[in-house]
């Protein structure tokens, strides 16, 4: 439709080695195609051309690795450049955002999302040439819809039984201002058996996490936009102290917008993950269980 809108020639290419159908996280994958599909249109000229291709080049013991190209024939970009396109850009840095349409933003949120995936993305840009992205990710082949297993494979991505990961008898600092979000975040935890102790803002659950004892906290939810220390202060304070379980215990951040800029901000923080408001009970037990099973595999 954009391409259309701009007189631009679209291509797309899918071979048929692909399946029907993989487990994986579908919304983050269709946001990384849409920021490098987004960028591509806005970069590329009449007449230009748009070329998306979609293959599995590998598949080993049920796990396929898919390869996504995105192809344009754009203004292309200094080889200098490309390193800095996936960080992220500080309002003091406009002149380098400006550079690139200000898009470092979303092509920064892009790379965490397929790294996320345990993917990695490469770029190849000419100046008045063009760009090509290609994304690869290794995903799990499915003969079925993600509704159709929901029920018995968490959010298609991870197992926490399967891991020996249980939640029950947990505890977790949730670091939340409105008091009955943290109620309802309460809630959502005690039906699974696990605790919870409440921090108003950034700076009381800084102070609640440095005077506990190693350990006592499993996880810390932290919502990214409260008053007097944000989130992401609180975050890159506590990655700061001088204890193992400050660089160890997942933080997950918590922000209203699926396109803010906080979700590329709180990983920058040294958050692990992010969830999106209203939180989705389970996700929010899916992403618990799956980052305290990658600390005690780090031991």
């Amino acid at each position: 439709g954009q391409c259309q809108d701009k007189g631009l020639q679209y291509e797309c290419i899918v071979e048929d080695n692909l399946h029907d159908y993989y487990y994986g996280d579908d919304m983050k994958l269709k946001q990384v195609m849409i920021n490098i599909l987004g960028n591509s249109v806005k970069f590329t000229n009449t007449p230009g051309k748009v070329t998306f291709k979609a293959e599995q080049i590998e598949e080993a013991e049920g796990k396929c690795t898919l390869r996504f190209t995105m192809k344009d024939t754009g203004i292309g970009m200094d080889k200098e450049f490309i390193p800095k396109l996936f960080e992220t850009f500080s309002q003091e840095d406009a002149t380098t955002t400006n550079k690139y349409g200000g898009s470092g933003l979303g092509m920064a949120i892009t790379k965490n999302f397929v790294e996320m995936m345990g993917g990695e993305i490469i770029v190849e840009s000419e100046k008045g040439v063009g760009s090509t992205f290609t994304v690869t990710v290794v995903l799990k082949a499915s003969d079925k819809k993600a509704e159709e297993t929901y029920s018995s494979v968490s959010n298609g991505s991870f197992d926490a039984e399967a891991a020996g990961v249980t939640l029950a008898g947990r505890r977790v600092l949730m670091a939340e201002d409105v008091e009955q979000n943290a109620e309802i975040l309460s809630d959502l935890l005690e039906l699974e058996d696990i605790e919870s102790e409440w921090a108003v803002d950034g700076e009381k659950a800084l102070k609640m996490f440095s005077e506990s004892e190693t350990g006592y906290y499993d996880v810390i939810l932290m919502d990214v936009r409260m008053p007097v220390m944000d989130g992401l202060t609180a975050a890159s304070e506590i990655r700061a102290l001088d204890r193992p379980d400050a660089k160890k215990i997942p933080i997950i951040a918590m922000t209203a917008n699926v396109f803010d800029e906080d979700v590329q901000r709180s990983l920058n923080a040294g958050m692990n993950a992010h969830l999106f408001k209203p939180v989705e009970p389970d996700k929010l037990y899916e992403t618990m269980a799956r980052l305290i099973a990658e600390v005690s595999e780090e031991g």
